[in-house]
């Protein structure tokens, strides 16, 4: 039965893992085009067929041309303008309706490998030559979880015109037979001599005048990601000073305090049972304590040790907490995430209490990398990297939660944040200078750290409750259906972010500024819900509210809007007052 056990619980952090490593990459995928042409030259006077053979990796697909629902970016091919064709038909294949994990509704999509079909009608007159054809395609890619911001991906295809009396030798005709160029519900013919079928977008103002205005005001708050209105009116109610400044986790601390929280949080980990009994062991392993000659060099050889611990855990950090920057808004507001962070304390809370066992520490004691009767600092430092990939579940809860927190603070731009794993292991070093220098000061083992361990699993299963609560009322929320229309109706929003700056310094009002996209299925339900919530209208009356759309973030004004508040996820709520 405890093999069974173990096996399960392995079974669990693996596929954990697999899930945390699937979530660094969660940056936008990139769509790869191939373009292949029917013949490897044209003929003059006749249609050239030519496809785009498009995929992304495994696990992704993009919206149809004709998506189920208005508020979705659809696949879009435009061909810029050129003299040398006369026209350019596109052809879209036929879609594949879907269900997925986060929409009640189907959804029209093209799986990670899709073709679409051009026909080039080359222009009257035209010589002999090479003539690139420039293709630009939107997409929108999503997996069974979560959607990403809508991208272009822009090729040129080299197209060569034979001379006269000259064919050209066909390519991939196994393409070209199965493609349905006749029967396809998708297709469009586009003039190449006149605009784009995509324009560009109009910008609002000039980005300039928006980086001029903005001089005149400072940030009060911001938060991301779907807020219940109780969330929402904290968050205002911090904006406004009303309450303090650090939204979550160590609310109305300073920064020192955090520090001071972090270091002994690491200290007290020590006193586990999973680290303090192997105390001892890593000692002897590191040629520390009596073995090392001195306790100066003992304790040179305890820090090395203890540094190695700050290290991995600092890495890790750095790993986690840059890996999921530009996405943590998204998976932040998952009720996935969320509800796998319960589980997963759930598991590690009761192994505080004996009820399942998890512990790598014991490999520990059987790893030595090497004889180290000298004392080998290296050697010290990889000792101590080990032990902190192999501390247990004892530590396990403690470094997930610092992540997750560190991760919170810093995509609100509190780059600082970075540093909390790292200190945790500082922390949890605190003790090796000592113990290698073989003073005895550090407690001896016995009944009391199992009151410890489970002092620390209350707190652990009270993380995974609140883990669980906040993935009830997200799954409860992905039942909305919000329509794209409820922008309209939760309130007085302007859409011209620079109008709206104009107008605050005009009247000295505050600035509550919301960063959405229609495609961000959080921001319509926060619509839907929280901002048309009669307490948050009432509270936010007296504020000039405006809408910062991001449907295209590649767009002007709303890239350089985003940039200059570091917006890294959406919803994005960002709340300015006036300079005196």
């Amino acid at each position: 039965m405890g093999r069974t056990i173990r096996a399960s619980l392995l079974f669990a952090a693996v596929l954990f893992c697999t899930y945390a490593g699937a979530q660094l990459s969660l940056s936008t995928p990139e769509l790869s085009v191939q373009a292949v042409s029917e013949t490897d030259s044209a003929i003059p006077g006749q249609p050239l067929r030519i496809l785009l053979d498009c995929t992304l990796p495994e696990g992704w697909h993009v919206n149809a041309n004709k998506p189920l629902e208005e508020f979705l970016i659809p696949t879009e091919v435009s061909i810029t303008p050129s003299p040398s064709f006369k026209s350019v038909q596109i052809v879209y294949p036929p879609a594949k309706n879907i269900k997925l994990s986060f929409a009640d509704t189907e959804m029209a999509v093209y799986d990670a490998e899709f073709r679409i079909g051009l026909v080039v009608t080359w222009a009257d007159g035209v010589a002999p030559g090479n003539y690139p054809l420039s293709v630009s395609v939107r997409y929108q890619a999503c997996n069974n979880t979560s959607c990403m911001s809508p991208k272009t991906q822009t090729i040129d295809i080299p197209l060569r015109v034979a001379e006269a009396g000259k064919t050209g030798t066909p390519q991939r005709p196994e393409w070209f037979s199965a493609f349905l160029w006749d029967t396809a519900p998708s297709s469009t013919t586009t003039p190449a001599v006149t605009a784009p079928v995509v324009a560009p977008p109009v910008p609002q103002s000039a980005p300039q005048s928006f980086q001029e205005l903005v001089k005149g005001f400072e940030v009060a708050g911001q938060t991301f990601g779907y807020q219940s209105p109780a969330a929402f009116l904290a968050f205002l109610d911090r904006a406004e000073g009303k309450a303090p400044a650090t939204p979550e986790g160590f609310a109305g601390m300073g920064g020192w305090m955090v520090v001071l929280l972090v270091l002994a949080g690491g200290l007290a980990l020590n006193l586990t049972p999973c680290v303090l009994p192997l105390i001892p062991i890593n000692i002897a392993i590191i040629g520390a304590g009596a073995r090392a000659g001195s306790k100066t060099r003992g304790a040179v050889l305890g820090a090395a040790y203890g540094l190695g611990i700050s290290a991995v855990y600092g890495a890790l950090g750095l790993l986690v907490v840059l890996g999921l920057s530009a996405a943590f808004g998204t998976i932040n507001a998952s009720p996935w995430f969320n509800a796998g962070i319960a589980l997963l304390f759930v598991v590690l809370g009761l192994a505080m209490f004996d009820l399942i066992y998890i512990d790598f520490s014991k490999y520990q004691a059987k790893v030595s990398l090497r004889r180290n009767d000298t004392g080998s600092f290296l050697v010290a430092f990889a000792m101590g990297g080990l032990s902190a990939l192999l501390a247990g579940a004892c530590v396990a809860p403690v470094v997930i939660y610092t992540l997750v927190y560190a991760q919170d603070l810093y995509s609100q731009g509190q780059h600082a944040a970075l540093l909390l794993p790292f200190l945790l292991g500082v922390g949890m070093a605190l003790p090796w200078p000592i113990a290698g220098a073989g003073l005895s000061m550090l407690p001896k083992p016995g009944g009391w750290m199992n009151t410890i361990k489970h002092t620390f699993g209350v707190f652990i299963l009270a993380f995974a409750a609140y883990y669980a609560y906040e993935a009830y009322g997200l799954f409860r929320l992905s039942a909305h259906e919000p329509s794209p229309q409820a922008q309209a109706a939760s309130g007085d929003w302007g859409q011209n972010v620079d109008e709206g700056l104009r107008r605050a310094q005009a009247e000295g009002k505050p600035v509550l500024i919301d960063f959405g996209a229609a495609w961000c299925k959080n921001c319509l339900v926060m619509e839907e819900t929280t901002l048309r919530d009669t307490r948050v209208l009432d509270r936010s009356k007296d504020y000039v509210k405006i809408k910062c759309d991001c449907t295209d973030p590649d767009a002007s004004p709303q890239r350089e809007i985003s940039a200059h508040f570091e917006v890294k996820g959406l919803p994005t709520y960002v709340v300015l007052r006036p300079k005196r």
